[in-house]
């Protein structure tokens, strides 16, 4: 059965692929455990190097790459070679610190015994990758689970299916063994019979809550550990101490970038009273600066939604929000290639806004935010840890001891002062509640790609 990568730009043909057929399937899982048993017997030296020249092979076509991600999903031209920056960096980060996480624990010395407990790989590793940041959210699992010993099996959206092929261009050229890292082109009823099988060992899934259920479900007959990175609604504080310029300009790139379509972008921001005024104004003067226009020109800073759907979707939000007392700021006519019925939609942001409307609880995933005036730090913390998701939440604010402590309240996996919309390699990326559960990159990320082994070795005489 074939697919085809339709461009939300103009809905022309990107690519068309055939999904993988049950015998490949088997083929390649058989394959996997194999270059998984000759991956594992190499060094970390040896692995860590690999890494290295798969990232060497990327940064050599970010451009010819970039432009291809951008027919993919909609992202202007002018960012998309900077995801492969990006994972460069992520996965340079992860290359460092596999000696120190992937160590051999040794307890204190005991007469008579060497103990000492061992990182073994869990095995053959499933890495399910969505389209809205396609290098960057599978980088986070697939290099450390290759330095950790384990086989990859990558299986990406069909949204941006060449990324995957991509993916498996560079690790060809870093020289891994056969079979140690794939890319398969699955339908989501063979994702989920592979995931039930006894082929895989840990499934790494980055997408909907619903979809994070549906891993669940599909694992359930089996013991075997999922990561899962789901929803989000990332809230952002302004306090009435924040540098004002510095705060409008963060957060209108975290609202829009990537058209609203990031699982940390900012979805609902609060804005102490003192600044309220000023912070709306200049929010709305910099958004109207925005091109919302064709991907491909250098000059366009925000494209298409990924698809008519997804635009809907948002509208949807919007049109509501205003039906129930919101007030939108944003002109669409503005944006002359905001079109209703198509991807095309324009940024929008929204005052009077309360959190009985949609817009401020359930995930947008798209070019929308929802501003709203508080009277302090009580206020603020109470209204951002009123959502069902918990990725990162950002606070701006001249005094980072308030921030660190306001942070401590906030139920969130991450926290960031006078920043947002980014992923710190160094940092554990993890989430509560409905995002899901988990870890990836730091050292931490590596824990999940691995068994415990304790050695209790008893010395002779």
């Amino acid at each position: 059965m074939n697919f085809s990568i339709l461009s939300p730009a103009d809905g022309s043909v990107v690519a068309t692929r055939a999904y993988a057929a049950p015998a490949e399937i088997a083929v390649a899982t058989e394959l996997a455990r194999k270059g998984q048993r000759a991956w594992a017997a190499a060094s970390l030296t040896d692995r860590r190097d690999a890494c290295e020249r798969f990232v060497q092979a990327m940064l050599a076509r970010r451009e010819e790459i970039g432009a291809e991600l951008t027919r993919q999903m909609g992202r202007p031209v002018r960012y998309t070679p900077f995801e492969i920056d990006r994972m460069a960096e992520r996965a340079r980060t992860m290359i460092a610190l596999a000696g120190e996480a992937l160590a051999d624990h040794r307890p204190e010395a005991k007469d008579g015994f060497r103990r000492f407990i061992r990182h073994d790989p869990v095995g053959v590793v499933l890495v399910i990758a969505p389209w809205n940041y396609p290098f960057l959210t599978a980088v986070n699992a697939i290099v450390p689970a290759l330095l950790a010993g384990n086989a990859v099996l990558l299986k990406h959206s069909s949204q941006t299916a060449l990324v995957a092929e991509r993916f498996a261009e560079g690790f060809a050229a870093a020289g891994l063994p056969d079979g140690a890292f794939q890319a398969l082109h699955l339908t989501h009823a063979d994702s989920e019979r592979l995931i039930g099988s006894r082929d895989v060992d840990f499934v790494c899934f980055t997408g909907s809550v619903e979809g994070g259920h549906q891993m669940v479900k599909a694992a359930s007959e089996r013991f075997i550990g999922l990561g899962l990175e789901l929803g989000g609604k990332d809230p952002a504080y302004v306090r009435a101490d924040a540098d004002l310029a510095h705060a409008v300009e963060n957060l209108v790139d975290g609202s829009y970038f990537n058209s609203g379509q990031s699982c940390c972008g900012i979805e609902r921001i609060y804005v102490h009273a003192a600044l309220y005024d000023d912070f709306v104004d200049g929010f709305i003067q910099l958004t109207n600066n925005y091109v919302l226009d064709d991907p491909l020109k250098p000059e366009s800073t925000l494209g298409p939604m990924v698809r008519r759907s997804a635009a809907d979707f948002v509208r949807a939000q919007n049109d509501e929000a205003v039906r129930q007392g919101a007030r939108a700021l944003i002109d669409p006519a503005k944006f002359a290639r905001d079109r209703i019925g198509s991807a095309w939609l324009a940024p929008q942001a929204l005052v009077d806004v309360t959190h009985e409307m949609r817009l401020m609880r359930e995930e947008s995933f798209g070019p929308t935010v929802g501003i709203m005036k508080v009277a302090g730090d009580e206020e603020a913390i109470r209204l951002m840890n009123d959502s069902p998701y918990g990725l990162t939440a950002a606070i701006w604010t001249r005094d980072d001891e308030a921030a660190a402590a306001l942070g401590a309240r906030i139920e969130t996996g991450t926290v960031f002062m006078n920043r947002c919309d980014y992923l710190d390699p160094e940092l554990a990326w993890t989430g509560v509640k409905d995002t899901g559960r988990g870890c990836t990159l730091s050292r931490y990320g590596f824990e999940q790609f691995t068994r415990l082994k304790s050695f209790h070795l008893r010395l002779p005489g």
